[in-house]
């Protein structure tokens, strides 16, 4: 990526020091906060508690948080004199329905419910930031106000971006940041692209019927186990084909039900996938390639079909200055190693919506301890490294101080 030039190209050493020398005083009580957090999980839209604790929190620090309807919370502080637009930095708050299986000691309490995902760590580096950049703000440096962003159910499908968006949390709003853990990366490095960094995810389930008979007359009823054979192995080769292949598109299935006995050829079956899609021109094109796909290898068996297509999130299209700026933001605070290009993922992240409205950045935060075990989200053993938090604040911090 270039360099972005004018008062975003960099950040005054004074300024690097002040934030630097705030984060390491609250580092022990930001680990303690997300340990509270971890402790307690909640699944999305029943975030209660864990609103509960945010909003405590923040009005213990002197600011003066604004809940949303349902769950989560927004928090604005700063120069509303500037003239100048807000920049939002944006944590999911809810957690998954695994079991965790950690160990640690202070794991989840919560039976069934975790922080495999790392939004305990989201929670505490954005409450983190506020922290540091209430103290900027207090004396006059601060140059542009700022929202803290807590939204629930991040992990749902429908999920709360879109509430959340509807409730106000974007009005003036010029700039939009988020995280998201990734243990691949070790702690100490960030890393985030222009462009798409995350790919759009919707849920595809493919129904199909038939009269259904016996394995030994196959030709006088419609052979739905080899007709679904078929759906599983061509539909993702032809929206392989023809959708253009730089859009990244890729339609796994997760599921398949068809009959239960050796000999009788079922009347009902269904396939059950995921589809995602990196490139959002071509995400919107791909429902119709699916769905035409469907009937036309479906068809000439006889067998009829249904597609259930629930659109799930847009991809993540990272704005190219915003991730500019969060980059040098990264170099100021960790230095030149520390700041890496992202691969671009498949995974979900309903930030998309938020940038939809405004341009913003997604950035990826090593969690990894260096040398050690490369975990996997959405697992019952993620465990993140905890001194990726103050990581997490400062470049957060420097972040909203460029972009404002």
């Amino acid at each position: 990526m270039s360099e972005t030039p004018g008062r975003y190209s960099h950040l005054a050493s004074s300024l690097r020091r002040d934030i630097h020398m705030a984060t390491v005083a609250l580092t022990p009580q930001l680990v303690d906060f997300r340990r509270e957090l971890h402790r307690h999980p909640e699944l999305g839209r029943h975030e209660h508690a864990t609103t509960d604790r945010l909003a405590q929190a923040l009005e213990d620090a002197g600011l003066t948080p604004k809940r949303l309807p349902g769950t989560g919370l927004t928090c604005d502080f700063g120069p509303e004199d500037s003239g100048r637009p807000r920049v939002a930095i944006r944590s999911d708050i809810d957690a998954l329905p695994v079991p965790e299986a950690t160990g640690l000691p202070f794991a989840s309490e919560n039976e069934g419910v975790a922080h495999a995902c790392g939004h305990d760590v989201h929670m505490t580096c954005v409450f983190g930031a506020g922290l540091v950049l209430k103290q900027l703000a207090d004396r006059g440096q601060l140059p542009a106000p700022v929202r803290l962003i807590f939204q629930p159910a991040e992990e749902l499908l429908p999920s709360g971006a879109p509430d959340v968006i509807a409730a106000g949390a974007l009005d003036g709003v010029g700039r939009i940041v988020a995280m998201h853990c990734d243990p691949h990366y070790d702690v100490g490095q960030v890393a985030t692209r222009p462009g798409p960094i995350t790919s759009a995810c919707d849920l595809i389930t493919v129904y199909a019927y038939g009269d259904g008979g016996h394995t030994s007359r196959p030709h006088l009823t419609q052979d739905l186990v080899f007709v679904t054979g078929q759906l599983l192995v061509q539909v993702p080769a032809v929206i392989s084909h023809l959708l253009d292949p730089r859009a990244g598109a890729n339609l796994t299935w997760g599921a398949v039900h068809a009959g239960e006995a050796h000999n009788v050829i079922p009347n009902s079956a269904a396939i059950r996938g995921t589809l995602r899609v990196l490139d959002a021109r071509a995400w919107e094109h791909a429902g119709e390639v699916l769905r035409d796909a469907v009937v036309s290898i479906a068809e000439p068996y006889g067998v009829r079909t249904e597609l259930d297509h629930k659109r799930g999130v847009p991809p993540v299209v990272n704005d190219p200055v915003v991730a500019q700026i969060m980059s040098t933001a990264g170099r100021a605070v960790l230095g030149e190693s520390g700041v890496l290009v992202a691969e671009q993922s498949l995974g979900g992240e309903d930030f998309a919506w938020y940038l939809h409205h405004v341009p913003g950045a997604l950035m990826r935060l090593g969690t990894r301890t260096p040398g050690g075990r490369t975990y996997d989200i959405h697992q019952g053993d993620f465990t993140a490294d905890e001194r990726a938090i103050p990581v997490g604040v400062e470049v957060f911090a420097a972040t909203a101080v460029m972009a404002g």
